[in-house]
């Protein structure tokens, strides 16, 4: 009996352009002289650097350990020698640099000695530590660590476990070539996914114009000694989208600023579960991936590649032409623009996509909205794209909050309809970093005025430790005194003094805590009495917009995969 299926909101079909790649075999990309090795590979801490510049190292050995939960260590991608730590071109949209490990490689391509793990055997928490220092992240777009998404939480299990193979972006083939050629892999990586997560219900989504690969992916499933359901889903952008996924397959939805998880569902990439599959029964760290070279080269096709490999040699294995513009790191619809053919292949690229004015013609100018609502049909996640770029234009970000920004998943459907030519989407992205930066300040300021306070506060309270112990000083230097010179005295004399001595030692230390008062009131604020209601209710919201950017702190960014 067939699943039913359900459909989500808008999406759009733009040419799919898979044929150019996914007819050639997979070739693997040669060992190029250098590596770049970037230590900021995924969500969450960049990676801590283990070695040392003229360290020897192996393939597979690790360079930069996980620093802290959210990150996951990085490893050598062959053996040769560390010639550098430093700053350097990274693939970003910013073009900014970032630290990274440069390797000189020997040509050896000497592995470390590998050895698998028994996941039966370990206790979960342990195999996670394991799979995050083998470097494991999602390879779907949000390279998000994968040992946080196999934690199922208090709840100590997630039902539904979803496998994406949508690859819904035009031009990019990798996980397509990947099912075909790799299906049993695949679903070793999901038994090991279904064991850390206790899911009962697996099922597998991909794109009914895969059919090779769906038929490959059936074959292997007959194999395993659990039950899993490949799914074929209709082609439609941005149909292989986490959220999206999930609607299709069980029709529910994620909640605004929730979690897959919070509903008992979770999503990984087929190309995670390929990766886990090979850390777990080969013992190999994730220092290679397979990635799409087309667009306007002369042989499009799949490379398996070292990550640290200059996009460079990738164009030029797959035949460089003239009349380049420019080169996308993923598809047409959520790539972005590489600030130089020398950046390295990190995790997340998925695909090298190379343009050309005939591939990809220059976008007329941007003219001013009409406000003709083609972006909100077409939006997935169900927003008002014309709202949002108006707010983001305006610089007022609380507003594009209130209509809940984060909510995009940045998949271009509203600059792709747009009769207007307007880049929505970077608009989008503009006002979601300074609503970042913004909360990243003010988290500044205020530990910086808690330490001001705290500094205040120990400063007043070793004034009157001091008062204390000097009243305590004076009041024994006078009973002695007193003892000397009065060696006899008439009963009840000595209490009186006594008495004397404490109301003295009182009111210094009352004296003490009027000045620690008074300087407290001098720091507090004094803008914030009698308000009227109206700036009552405007600080109230801002309160509650610093407490959803708080709480989408804790939970850095969504741990799903992009389309």
């Amino acid at each position: 009996m067939s699943r039913t299926l359900f459909t989500f909101k808008g999406g759009v079909h733009p040419p799919e352009h898979k044929t150019e790649s996914n007819t050639q075999p997979i070739h693997s990309a040669p060992l190029p002289r250098h590596l770049v090795i970037p230590l900021s590979q995924h969500i969450g801490n960049p990676a801590k650097p283990v070695v040392n510049v003229g360290d020897l190292v192996r393939k597979g050995q690790m360079i930069a350990a996980a620093d802290g939960y959210i990150s996951a260590a990085v490893h050598a991608s062959s053996s040769g020698t560390v010639t550098a730590i430093d700053m350097q071109a990274v693939p970003h949209i910013s073009g900014l640099h970032d630290l990274c490990i440069t390797l000189e490689t020997d040509g050896r391509d000497e592995w470390i000695e590998r050895t698998p793990l028994d996941y039966l055997a370990m206790a979960p928490t342990e195999l996670r530590m394991q799979l995050r220092d083998m470097g494991l992240a999602g390879l779907g777009g949000a390279v998000f660590p994968s040992a946080v998404k196999l934690d199922p939480g208090a709840a100590h299990f997630c039902p539904t476990l979803i496998i994406n193979g949508g690859e819904c972006e035009p031009w990019i083939t990798c996980d397509d070539l990947l099912m075909r050629h790799h299906a049993d892999d695949i679903l070793q990586g999901v038994a090991v996914m279904r064991h850390l997560l206790g899911s009962t219900e697996i099922l597998i989504g991909i794109e009914d114009n895969k059919s090779e690969a769906i038929a490959a992916m059936q074959a292997a499933a007959t194999r395993m000694d659990f039950a899993v359901e490949i799914v074929p889903v209709p082609a439609h952008y941005p149909g292989g989208g986490a959220k999206q996924m999930i609607q299709v397959l069980t029709g529910k939805e994620v909640p605004s600023g929730k979690l897959s998880t919070d509903i008992g569902i979770q999503v990984f990439n087929v190309g995670t579960a390929h990766a886990l599959a090979r850390a777990v029964h080969h013992g190999e760290p994730l220092i290679s991936r397979l990635v799409t070279v087309t667009g306007h080269v002369q042989r499009p096709q799949n490379f398996e590649v070292l990550i640290g490999t200059p996009m460079r040699t990738l164009i030029t294995l797959a035949g460089e032409r003239d009349g380049t513009t420019g080169v996308l790191m993923g598809g047409p619809m959520m790539g972005v623009p590489m600030p130089s053919l020398d950046v390295p292949v990190v995790k997340a690229t998925n695909c090298v996509l190379v343009k050309s004015a005939e591939l990809f013609p220059p976008l007329p100018r941007a003219m001013p909205c009409i406000r003709c609502t083609r972006c909100a049909d077409a939006c997935p996640a169900e927003l008002q794209p014309q709202e949002l770029f108006r707010f983001a234009k305006a610089g007022d970000f609380g507003r594009a909050q209130e209509y809940h920004l984060f909510d995009c998943i940045e998949c271009g459907c509203c600059s792709y309809v747009c009769p207007s030519h307007i880049p929505l989407v970077d608009y989008y992205r503009y006002a979601k970093s300074e609503i970042w930066a913004r909360e990243k300040e003010k988290r500044a300021s205020d530990l910086a005025r808690e330490r001001h306070e705290f500094r205040q506060f120990r400063i007043e309270r070793e004034k009157k430790e001091k008062a204390e112990k000097l009243a305590a000083k004076a009041h024994a230097a006078r009973a002695h005194a007193a003892q000397e010179q009065t060696p006899r005295t008439e009963p009840g004399a000595g209490e009186g003094a006594a008495s004397s001595e404490a109301d003295a030692r009182k009111a210094l230390i009352a004296a003490a805590i009027a000045r620690a008062q008074a300087k407290k009131a001098e720091v507090a604020p004094k803008n914030t009495d009698n308000v009227s209601p109206a700036t009552q209710r405007e600080i109230e919201e801002i309160e509650a917009r610093r407490a959803k950017i708080r709480e989408l702190a804790r939970k850095p960014l969504e741990s799903e995969e992009k389309p």
